[in-house]
């Protein structure tokens, strides 16, 4: 077959966009150099920056920690194992007895009671508050219990 103008395949070409010619041709003003030239691309914007309008987080003043990083959870009241020396033998070991025994004073009865093994027990007793593991072992030796409520 002969190659005649008639005879040759159609190649459809699309026309390239022509850039920064006007606001209707739909590439002006900017003329699609995306963030090159806009506010975006400057150096010195607070990430909370808006355009002026306000900033989200100040509508919103619970999000932004207002008593959120406070926490809620009472502190306990410490209580060294030295002070509970001052206990008779057997004694029961819980809060009414450490206020009428004044070693929780001063507004901290409401609090919760924890038994840290700061010094030496020398008294053999029955404890019903949380103690840590060391005055567990101190208490036991000599043959003392811990009962604590879970």
């Amino acid at each position: 077959m002969i190659n005649f103008l008639s005879n040759l395949p159609q190649v459809n070409l699309k026309k390239k966009k022509r850039l920064g010619r006007g606001l209707g041709s739909g590439k002006g003003s900017k003329s699609g150099r995306g963030t090159t030239r806009h506010q975006k691309a400057r150096e010195s914007i607070p990430l909370h920056f808006e355009g002026g309008q306000g900033r989200i987080v100040k509508k919103f003043p619970l999000l932004r920690g207002k008593g959120k990083n406070n926490s809620i959870k009472k502190k306990a009241f410490v209580i060294n194992l030295e002070t509970l020396n001052n206990l008779k033998d057997n004694a029961i070991v819980n809060t009414a007895l450490l206020i009428k025994e004044n070693i929780i004073t001063n507004g901290n009865e409401s609090l919760p009671v924890k038994i840290l093994a700061n010094g030496q027990l020398k008294k053999k007793l029955i404890i019903k508050l949380s103690v840590s593991k060391k005055v567990k072992e101190a208490v036991e030796k000599l043959g003392g219990q811990v009962e604590v409520k879970k």
